[in-house]
């Protein structure tokens, strides 16, 4: 295995916000301190979701507030890989609707949110970009009640995994394929045999959404030991299941995400000042297993990416 290890810091995603932590970043010059103190602390990639100030930092896909925050990054950092989502559309109206209507309207909504999700991507064209996999519950719910706060579904087909790899492979962006469960891994597998994605693979195991699986050193095993030749994984997991996860990622020769995306908090329970620290804390867990953080030229090289 590699002694380097590619540590990505997660900036913001579409389910904390400044009240969870106040360090969440809203606006492009919040993002670009963040990447500025994750780069020195040790990250070699980020991974970005706009967001909306406006709106009160709800995520957004609006090119221009993507791209505002993707540029101010890029000036700032000029070296660290920037990864853009592709998991967030245009917001859908809900019912009730005629019920004539419904399935047409229905495959209507997916279509527009498909291309809402897409269109950052193809206006930026960045060097890497999130690649979901599979149609699955993904909601919020009270962890210690099972009371459901956010019901949701995501919807993932095999014509979006097709169509999104298709086209990030075609535009030089790499595509990192999110898998919740193993049965995400077995839809991209499917897909894979149109000989489209290009070698090495890479792919992120994502632990503790609710309506994706719980971290268990087990189910870590299998699913990296069921991945194709030539690939590369990392991991990056919900709340407090985050640090066991990139330790494991880390000692089975895989990488590790942290970031305020998925935790606001460091292992001691202490809120995190940023996503810095949770890198700083990577860092640490990669030398304590003999590894050394990438830089962004070594996780180029790693991850097959062609600046």
């Amino acid at each position: 295995m590699s002694t380097k290890v590619v540590i990505t810091a997660a900036l913001a995603g579409s389910g904390t916000f400044k009240a969870n932590n106040p360090a969440v970043p809203y606006s492009p010059q919040e993002f670009a301190d963040e990447a500025e103190k994750c780069f020195k602390a040790g990250a070699s990639m980020l991974h970005i979701h706009g967001r909306d100030e406006a709106m009160g930092g709800l995520h957004t896909s609006e090119v221009e507030k993507v791209k505002a925050v993707y540029d101010a990054i890029r000036k700032r950092v000029p070296d660290i890989i920037i990864q853009v989502t592709s998991s967030v559309g245009a917001p859908c109206p809900v019912g009730p609707f005629p019920e004539s209507d419904c399935v047409n309207l229905i495959n209507q909504l997916i279509k527009l949110n498909m291309e809402a999700r897409l269109r950052s991507i193809k206006a930026i064209k960045p060097e890497s970009a999130s690649l979901n996999t599979n149609t699955m519950n993904f909601s919020i719910l009270d962890r210690k009640t099972g009371q459901v706060v956010i019901d949701n579904v995501f919807v993932n087909s095999f014509g979006m995994l097709q169509d999104f790899g298709k086209a990030m492979e075609e535009m030089g962006c790499r595509p990192e394929a999110e898998l919740y469960d193993i049965g995400g891994l077995d839809n991209w597998l499917l897909i894979a045999k149109q000989g489209f994605f290009k070698k090495p693979y890479n792919f992120n195991f994502v632990w503790g959404v609710a309506g994706g699986q719980k971290f268990r050193p087990d189910a870590f095993a299998t699913m990296a030991h069921a991945l194709p030749p030539d690939s590369n994984f990392t991991t990056c997991a919900v709340g407090t299941e985050q640090y066991p996860a990139i330790m494991q990622s880390c000692l089975m020769g895989g990488h590790m995400r942290v970031g305020l995306e998925d935790n606001t908090r460091l292992p001691n329970g202490d809120m995190a000042k940023g996503s810095y620290e949770q890198v700083e804390v990577a860092v640490k867990i990669a030398s304590c297993l003999g590894r050394e953080p990438a830089t962004p030229a070594e996780a180029r090289k790693i991850l097959g990416i062609q600046r």
